[in-house]
């Protein structure tokens, strides 16, 4: 590369340069930034739009549970990424966290149910009773909670305090509102 010799006479020069000091600056100002794009949705953004689109899943699943009249827990979760390494959730009592049905029956703790079922599911990525294997200690084994793949993590409901179908509808209710944001 050839670079010419700046001498004291080479006045031409100079002013070329001062020009470019002057007009350079002027120019970056007129010219607007470029807006910023939007970002991609991920595990993230995703994570911070989880509360509020958890209460209305659960407020979905209970009107379905009311609907269908039954009572008991529904329990929403997500599950940033691909694999199962930390979720969020939430539950909401719908009508009884617990069941009797005599006086012999030592009753059914329906949040032990749906959490169960959600734990199955977070550990098979099936809906809960469907896995294919035995159970481990420590689940159920209940059908009636449903997982669904969103599009930046796992998305897993389980109600728990009716039929295995009942307790079904209700939790497809609710992964169908939180898949509509996550």
């Amino acid at each position: 590369m050839h670079l010419l010799p700046l001498h004291r006479n080479n006045s031409s020069v100079w002013l070329v340069l001062a020009a470019l000091a002057c007009v350079a600056p002027g120019l970056a100002q007129d010219t607007p930034p470029a807006p910023a794009p939007n970002p991609p949705a991920t595990a993230a953004t995703a994570g911070q739009a989880f509360p509020d689109l958890a209460d209305k899943a659960l407020q979905a699943m209970r009107e379905r549970a009311e609907t269908l009249k039954i009572k008991g827990v529904a329990v929403v979760a997500y599950v940033p990424g691909d694999d199962v390494k930390a979720w969020s959730s939430k539950m909401l009592m719908v009508g009884q966290l617990t069941s009797q049905t005599s006086t012999n029956d030592p009753g059914s703790n329906l949040l032990g149910i749906a959490y169960s079922k959600a734990a199955e599911m977070a550990t098979t990525l099936k809906p809960s009773g469907n896995s294919g294997r035995r159970k481990m200690t420590g689940e159920t084994g209940f059908q009636g909670g449903w997982i669904a793949k969103g599009n930046s993590g796992w998305l897993i409901c389980a109600f728990s305090g009716g039929r295995s179908d009942q307790d079904l509808q209700v939790s497809k209710t609710g992964v169908g509102v939180l898949a509509g944001g996550l």
